[in-house]
């Protein structure tokens, strides 16, 4: 895995965790790769998998059954959708807004481009 400099490399891994529960590809109550397996997936120190780990229980996005492994919570979809949605109100879409703005970009061509996306993907 490639990592940005500019963010702790943990909080990438759960950018990871983010993706395939969003994507549905880990559900709710499915166990989840362990750390170990997570570690050596995305090529990093054990204990830098297990600040991942850590981080997305005290989100309540996954838990621990000991002995047993990590799975996604019972809400952990709602957690992940109520996460990113706010990172993209708070922080992308206020830079989608000021490139719009310096580009002179109407909504109208904005709201265009998205339903074309849109249509490509169904």
């Amino acid at each position: 895995m490639d990592f940005d400099n500019s963010k702790p490399i943990y909080l990438q891994i759960a950018e990871v965790f983010y993706e395939n529960i969003l994507e549905k590809r880990w559900k709710e109550e499915e166990r989840i790769p362990s750390v170990r397996e997570i570690a050596m997936l995305v090529e990093v120190n054990p204990n830098t998998a297990i600040r991942a780990f850590n981080h997305l229980q005290d989100l309540e996005v996954i838990y621990n059954k000991r002995g047993i492994g990590y799975f996604v919570a019972k809400k952990g979809f709602s957690k992940v959708m109520e996460i990113k949605r706010k990172e993209f109100m708070e922080h992308t879409l206020p830079d989608v807004f000021k490139k719009m703005n310096m580009m002179n970009i109407p909504l109208e061509e904005l709201i265009n481009a998205f339903n074309q996306e849109k249509n490509e993907k169904e």
